[in-house]
């Protein structure tokens, strides 16, 4: 495939173009020219787009597609064309289908199942079998085949010497373990964040301590064990303090926020719409700023979609019953760009590839083509006509965005939403 994209603007501070205007020709699924202006004597495909950015591209690190098992809220295929119209180049697929994603044969399924599309998926083992957290799962013979970390989605590790025993056993071959933060107990049958707004709505409330004390363990495992350690969707104002304070004393540790923890607040859950319900749940304004201030001095390392599509079944029923999730791929970079600027956005799209050891390619002459497609300007509200995904539990619904995305280059392809 041969093209040139016309009047893109380079947002890639590891580019000799950085914030320039360029055409860029891509052949063969790598770019061959960079300039102010390419010549087209032998009439390439031309790739026209209104006020184009192009950035390394994007990287999410959770997402789950429920294939196998959960085809009816997403498969693979579909999950990996939305996530390419999304402008996500690649995604970590979390473990959470029926079979569990715990030993070589489910991680070589979902990779055989990914191929041939543009957005790469790498698989994230579980860490324990079943992701019931009692054995640790085969995590030696998941990496052999492709596994680029290890965790239990949105499900804590009650057992803190396992979670030893894991942060100690992976150093042996440079892997990363993934630990949800929450204490089930303290949580108990909490639906919602404990404060103003549960008690008004009658709902049963998680305090921001069911997070907090669990980082504060996990971190003082990592302290005695070393290794990777990387904490997902973090959502209260002390748990960035933990995390910077654990960084400040030279502890390996990364963590995410999910786009919906830096956008919205419990205050949307007024009139008990489940779409809102998600694990953790949304925090306090204080909170949002507070997650908001991490991302800008880089104490949160990545920001994800938490991209997790539920069927209408499990979401259309009383707030207590309906499962935890909100689709997030396709409103993720217009949603930031509400509340961050685009060069912050873009850097936290990108850096977690870094963690979670994926290659990155700059946007130069002889790399691989790699990028993401957007417009930072315009807005909107967000709509059902928006949704790719089969199921349409979004919690930006009705949302004004701003920005707009068109698609990806790579893989040798070139798809547009």
């Amino acid at each position: 495939m041969k093209f040139i994209l016309r009047s893109a603007k380079i947002i890639d501070s590891k580019s000799p173009f950085h914030n320039k205007t360029v055409d860029i020709l891509v052949e063969d699924g790598f770019i061959k020219k960079i300039a102010t202006s390419l010549p087209n004597s032998d009439k390439t495909k031309e790739i026209k787009l209104e006020n184009l950015h192009v950035s390394q591209g994007w990287f999410d690190s959770s997402v789950s597609l429920g294939e196998p098992g959960y085809e009816d809220r997403e498969t693979i295929s579909n999950g990996l064309t939305v996530a390419a119209k999304s402008g996500f180049t690649a995604i970590a697929l979390q473990p959470n289908s029926s079979p569990i994603i715990d030993n070589q044969a489910q991680v070589n399924f979902v990779k055989n199942k990914a191929m041939g599309n543009a957005t790469q998926l790498f698989p994230i083992g579980a860490l324990t079998k079943g992701s019931e957290g009692k054995d640790m799962a085969e995590l030696f013979d998941m990496t052999n085949c492709g596994a680029i970390a290890f965790g239990d989605y949105n499900k804590s590790q009650d057992n803190a010497n396992l979670l030893k025993i894991a942060l100690q056993y992976v150093q042996d071959f440079d892997g990363l373990v993934i630990a949800f933060p929450q204490d089930e107990k303290i949580k108990g049958q909490g639906v919602v964040n404990e404060g103003v707004v549960s008690t008004q709505l009658g709902l049963k409330g998680i305090p921001n301590l069911a997070e907090e004390l669990q980082i504060a363990r996990n971190l003082f495992l990592l302290e005695y064990t070393g290794g990777k350690l990387h904490i997902p969707t973090v959502s209260t104002a002390k748990s960035v303090q933990l995390i910077k304070e654990a960084k400040e004393k030279g502890l390996q540790v990364s963590c995410s926020v999910a786009v919906h923890h830096l956008v919205l607040t419990d205050e949307k859950l007024e009139g008990f719409d489940t779409r809102f319900k998600v694990s953790p749940p949304l925090r306090t304004e204080k909170d949002r700023k507070a997650l908001l201030k991490g991302v800008l001095d880089n104490t949160i390392d990545m920001i994800t979609s938490d991209h997790n599509p539920m069927d209408i079944e499990h979401k259309k029923m009383e707030f207590d019953m309906a499962k935890n999730g909100t689709i997030g791929l396709e409103s993720a970079y217009a949603a930031l760009m509400t509340v961050l600027p685009l060069e912050k956005i873009i850097e936290k799209l990108t850096s977690g590839k870094t963690v979670f050891g994926i290659e990155s390619h700059s946007i130069s002459e002889g790399a691989i083509a790699s990028m993401s497609l957007f417009n930072p300007e315009g807005k909107a509200v967000f709509t059902k006509a928006a949704i790719l995904s089969k199921s349409k539990n979004s919690a930006f619904l009705g949302t004004e965005i701003k920005g707009k995305v068109y698609g990806i280059v790579n893989q040798g392809k070139l798809i547009l939403a």
